[in-house]
C-alpha cells in the first residue's frame, strides 16, 4: 500500500518505520524537504518485504489512498486546509493529541469534540478521518514493542473500510490494531493520550511506556 506521511519528525519516523517494515511504501513530506529525504533514505535502508520510502516537500502531490498527519494539531489543521479537495476520498489518519502547547496542562479542543472531529469538519466531505497512533509514543513505534509486547493501536472512525485499511497497515507492521468505535471515541482516546503523556514524569519511563489492554 502507498501511504503519504506529512511530517518528518519523531512521529513521522515512528509510523514510517512500521509502514515500511510491513512492506508498504511511504512518501514523506515536510516543510524541510531535505529532512524528509534523509528520513526516507533511512527508512528505505531498513525496509522489508518490498517496502520503501521517498521524500518530498510539504505541498507536493499526495501518494496513495492513505494520508497520515504526523504533526501537531495546529499544523494538522493548516495541512487539511492546504490540501483541501486533494483529500477527497482519502483515508486521513490523525495522530494528534491537541495539547495546549503553552501550558501542556490540558487539551485545546471543546469538551464535546476532539481534534479528529475538528479536522473532519475542515476536510472535504469525502475524506475519511480516522484517529490512530495517538496513544503510542514515537520511540516505541520505532521498536514496535514494549516489554516484549506488540503495541496496541486504538482506531476510531465512522467509515469501516477506512478503519480496516489503517488496521491492515498496523498489523503488517507488527502492531495490534484495536477498533475503538466511531470517530467520536477520539475524544476519549485523546484524553487517554494526554494522560499517558502527563504520567511520564511520575512513571520515569522517558516516553518508553505503552497503553495496552490485557485480558
Amino acid at each position: 500500500m502507498d501511504v503519504t506521511i506529512i511530517g518528518a519528525g519523531n512521529m513521522g519516523r515512528g509510523i514510517g518505520t512500521r509502514l515500511v517494515a510491513g512492506g508498504n511504501r511511504g512518501k514523506i513530506l515536510d516543510n524541510d524537504p531535505e529532512q524528509a529525504r534523509e528520513l526516507a533514505e533511512q527508512l528505505a535502508a531498513d525496509a522489508g518485504n518490498g517496502g520503501g520510502a521517498e521524500g518530498g516537500a510539504a505541498g507536493d502531490p499526495l501518494s496513495g489512498d492513505v494520508v497520515v498527519l504526523a504533526v501537531w494539531y495546529g499544523p494538522a489543521q493548516s495541512i487539511v486546509e492546504q490540501y483541501g479537495d486533494e483529500l477527497e476520498g482519502k483515508v486521513v489518519v490523525d495522530v494528534t493529541n491537541p495539547v495546549d502547547t503553552e501550558t501542556f496542562d490540558g487539551l485545546v479542543t471543546p469538551a464535546d469534540s476532539s481534534a479528529a472531529e475538528e479536522l473532519a469538519r475542515r476536510a472535504p466531505t469525502g475524506a475519511k478521518l480516522v484517529k490512530a497512533f495517538n496513544t503510542t509514543f514515537a520511540g516505541t513505534l520505532v521498536e514496535g514493542r514494549v516489554a516484549g509486547q506488540p503495541l496496541d493501536v486504538f482506531i476510531a472512525g465512522d467509515d469501516g473500510e477506512a478503519k480496516q485499511k489503517v488496521a491492515q497497515l498496523a498489523r503488517a507492521g507488527g502492531l495490534n490494531p484495536v477498533d475503538a468505535g466511531p470517530l467520536r471515541r477520539a475524544r476519549e482516546l485523546e484524553r487517554l493520550g494526554f494522560l499517558h503523556m502527563a504520567l511520564q514524569d511520575s512513571l520515569g519511563t522517558g516516553y518508553g511506556s505503552a497503553v495496552k489492554v490485557i485480558a
